[in-house]
Formats: structure tokens, sequence, C-alpha cells
């Protein structure tokens, strides 16, 4: 029990040390540190990420899985590099099981057709948090999957 609580609380240490990654929470407003809490809406970026962004670019922009050339080709084996990593860093049993989206919205409803069309019947119910951004999204969705 201890040990779940030593491993749960973040120290002030701690705190600063991710804070120093995202070149963003330098800034003061209203004369206090940035807190930025709408991560639903836009996620902050690290400077690993910043950098990586900016590199990739700079220098291997390019369609993944899309041609054959030199570019193309860089481009896409970064690419499922990253699902690797990913897939390591939430211990998946393969980067197969990894699939990039353009953001919470778009994971959700993906999820929520491809299997809702399989485990959703008429006469189920689907509960949805009022407090979910994209909730109407869900509520349309699961209209659709309960009428069919």
């Amino acid at each position: 029990m201890d040990n779940e609580k030593k491993t749960s609380k973040m120290n002030k240490t701690d705190e600063l040390n991710i804070r120093k990654d995202f070149p963003i929470l330098e800034r003061k407003i209203n004369g206090k540190k940035l807190v930025y809490a709408d991560s639903a809406a836009t996620t902050q970026k690290p400077t690993q990420v910043i950098d990586k962004i900016k590199s990739f670019y700079s220098s291997q922009n390019a369609n993944v899985h899309r041609g054959i050339h030199a570019l193309s080709e860089e481009a896409t084996k970064e690419f499922e590099n990253a699902r690797t990593v990913v897939a390591n860093f939430i211990n998946a049993k393969s980067s197969k099981e990894i699939i990039f989206t353009k953001g919470a919205t778009e994971s959700i409803n993906l999820v929520s057709q491809s299997l809702g069309e399989t485990w959703v019947k008429s006469g189920d119910e689907i509960l949805i948090s009022a407090m979910e951004q994209i909730q109407p999204q869900l509520q349309c969705v699961a209209t659709r999957l309960l009428k069919s």
C-alpha cells in the first residue's frame, strides 16, 4: 500500500522536470505560471516532439506507405518506428495493435463504429457522460447503432 502511494503522488521535483520539457509552460499569464488544462482541445507539445516534427518537415516530409522513393521510404520507416515505440510504451502485444488517428473524436468514433456494429444490438443502452466534449458525436453514433 505504501508503495502505491509513493508511485501515485508526484513530488515538486517531478513537476519541475516535466514542466522543463514543455516550452510553453515557461510562459506566465497574469504573473502566474501557465497551467494548461484544455488538453481535450489541444495538447501542448514537449520539446522532444517539437524537435522531431521540425526535423521531419525539414528533411523527411513525404507520404507514408504511398511512394517508392527515398523520402517516402524514410517517412514510412519513421512512422512504423513510432508505432513500435508506442506499442512498447503501452505494453501492447504487437505494433500492429497501434492505430494513429487525428484526435480523440476520430478515435472514439472509430472504436464505437467498429465495435458497435458487432456488439451493440437494438435495445442495448449506451451510457455517455455529460462532461465529454465529444458527447454529440457519440450520441449520433449510438443512435445510429441502436436503430440498426
